[in-house]
């Protein structure tokens, strides 16, 4: 028992044969002071509503708003009886041995034969605490019955009815609430979304909002909570009025311009994004709309732009590691790797929440920048997470590099999976090793192996695929591929792999730019499609259009193959002194590339 519980109970243990006697002990009542609210184990929880597993979020009170205590002559005394130091003492153990539902119950019971406002407070703060939503409403109801005008009973027990789906019951309060503080009409209306999000019944709450609105033609964030609503139901139509005329009454309101923004992007990034950079200029302070104005140009492909307003951010929020490691991962894409670096080293610094993915991309940096000793370390590092098995599949493919590829292997093979997800990745990884070692009989028999036993993994089934195209089994990479597709139809690569492997043996071009195009549809802005899409224009004698392709693929990715392709196309072109210094510069780049060094050789006698 906590020391602060254990000298309560002796203390009332020991005067309980004169209270019985005589009835003249009293709880004393000090101004800021209530032992009856001293529990050490249950968090001051009274403005957010837990109930049946849910989180609703309360109604919050005035700033600077008294407290309902804040009269002591007016609260009630108690004789300490001993049916009241029974209940006491029952809802405070009860509460310490972990029955919260005992403990809010009895204090329910306390609270309606003592009519005391803090005990009913302390018995909603526990049911709620419990998610205990029948009792929490049932005693945020006595506490407002006792204080019926306490603000913060009444928010409170709107909550709890919200919680409990009642939010008919819940109107009336809402209606009062919004009319005894019109000043505050605009903060209220802000919160009943997040209060009313979660009630399933999205059509009655969108009605709820607007009777509620309906007296506040004037109050911008009564529009804007309509649209909230409507645009949760995807009645974009109403949503889009309403956001209008939130924005006309108040410019600078940030939920509307954010919410305006989120409406934008349903179509275009692009548009959602010039909206949020006018709105950013003209309210420099705006920081959600900055925050989500950067990650929009981040999703847009614009990393240098992003990283600009997750800088201006940083400057407003020193100690905030995710605006720090945005920066870092933004600097990551633009190969600014020392900026990169330094940004994630201060995250794990300032705490990041998920220290191994920084570990796991420290150690891609020090992978890129050849410093294999130092990757390996960051990987060693990194023990759970979603990113531990890409950082295992990453240390063995180091090892392989360093041609230690039994011991890579071994490595792989020891490690403990959780499930079949992760023991395919490991086997993928093991045989990605052997095909870097040029071991293709290896790899294959590893991945073929792994299907004979999940003959549906579609991963397996690519990574077989790929394996035979290797080994010149064509027959086994088109029956793969062709599964595949039956079960993934969607599967953009598949269509890819099967034309560009067609396409780069010359065989049945016309069927070859087919699946490729059916690729490209699928996912029209992948580099690598782009460039198998040109190689195959490029087979079929149509040089500009196959160069149009692979310039557009190069741009987005700066792959070997990929420059060894538009090197030759450039080439035959009659570009050579361009292709000459591209595939020079490849070749520096990505000395090792076997595809890569066949076009030097072949072209750059």
């Amino acid at each position: 028992m906590p020391m602060r519980l254990q000298v309560l109970f002796v203390a009332l243990t020991l005067s309980l044969p004169a209270c019985a006697q005589h009835g003249k002990y009293r709880i004393p009542v000090q101004h800021g002071v209530d032992r009856l609210s001293a529990g050490p184990r249950f968090p001051d929880a009274l403005l957010l509503a837990q109930t049946d597993g849910a989180e609703e979020v309360g109604i919050q009170p005035s700033a600077g708003a008294p407290a309902d205590t804040e009269k002591p002559g007016r609260l009630p005394s108690h004789a300490l009886t001993r049916e009241f130091l029974y209940k006491f003492l029952l809802a405070e153990i009860a509460g310490q041995r972990g029955n919260v539902r005992l403990a809010s119950r009895a204090y329910l019971e306390l609270a309606q034969s003592t009519r005391d406002p803090r005990v009913a407070r302390r018995a909603t703060e526990i049911a709620m605490y419990g998610r205990f939503g029948d009792i929490a409403a049932e005693a945020a109801s006595v506490w407002l019955e006792i204080e019926p005008d306490s603000q913060q009973a009444r928010q409170t027990l709107i909550a709890t009815l919200v919680g409990n789906n009642k939010i008919s019951d819940a109107k009336p309060l809402l209606q009062k609430l919004l009319a005894a503080d019109k000043g505050r009409a605009g903060s209220l209306f802000l919160q009943l979304h997040p209060l009313l999000s979660r009630y399933p019944d999205k059509a009655a709450a969108l009605k709820l909002i607007q009777e509620l609105a309906q007296p506040y033609p004037g109050v911008a964030e009564a529009h804007l909570a309509v649209a909230q609503s409507a645009f949760g139901m995807e009645n974009y139509d109403l949503a889009e009025t309403e956001l209008a005329e939130a924005l006309r009454i108040k410019p600078d309101l940030e939920p509307a311009a954010l919410l305006k923004a989120q409406s934008l992007q349903r179509t275009s990034l692009a548009k959602a994004a010039e909206y949020l950079k006018s709105f950013v200029a003209l309210n420099p302070k705006a920081r959600d709309a900055r925050l989500l104005y950067a990650r929009l140009l981040a999703a847009d492909r614009h990393p240098k732009e992003a990283r600009q307003e997750f800088q201006l951010l940083e400057k407003e929020l020193p100690g905030n590691s995710e605006v720090v490691v945005m920066i870092g991962l933004l600097s990551m894409q633009m190969q600014d790797f020392a900026a990169a670096e330094a940004k994630l080293k201060r995250a794990l610094e300032l705490n990041y929440r998920d220290p191994d993915s920084l570990r796991f991309y420290l150690g891609q940096l020090a992978e890129e920048r050849k410093q294999f000793d130092e990757a390996l370390d960051y990987y060693s590092k990194v023990q759970s997470g979603e990113q531990a098995v890409p950082a295992a599949t990453r240390y063995a493919m180091i090892l392989g590099k360093q041609n230690r590829v039994d011991e890579a292997r071994k490595y792989l093979q020891s490690l403990d999976v959780q499930n079949d997800q992760q023991k395919t990745m490991l086997i993928q990884a093991e045989a990605q090793v052997l095909r870097e070692a040029s071991q293709y009989q290896e790899a294959f028999d590893v991945v073929n192996g792994a299907l004979d036993a999940q003959p549906d993994n579609q991963d397996l089934l690519y990574d077989v695929a790929m394996a035979a195209e290797k080994l010149n089994r064509i027959d086994v990479l088109e029956r793969n591929l062709k599964r595949l597709i039956e079960l993934k139809p969607d599967h953009a690569q598949a269509y890819n792999a099967l034309g560009y492997t067609l396409a780069d043996r010359n065989l049945r071009l016309e069927e070859a730019q087919g699946y490729i195009e059916k690729a490209l549809t699928l996912s029209p802005n992948d580099a690598f499609i782009l460039d198998s899409m040109g190689w195959v224009h490029y087979r079929q004698g149509r040089l500009d259009e196959g160069l149009d392709f692979l310039r557009r693929a190069y741009a987005q990715r700066q792959d070997p193959e990929i420059a060894a392709h538009l090197g030759e196309v450039m080439w035959m072109k009659g570009q050579k002194g361009e292709a000459e210094q591209l595939l020079r510069t490849a070749l520096q780049d990505h000395p090792t590339n076997e595809e890569l060094k066949g076009v030097v050789a072949k072209l750059l006698k």
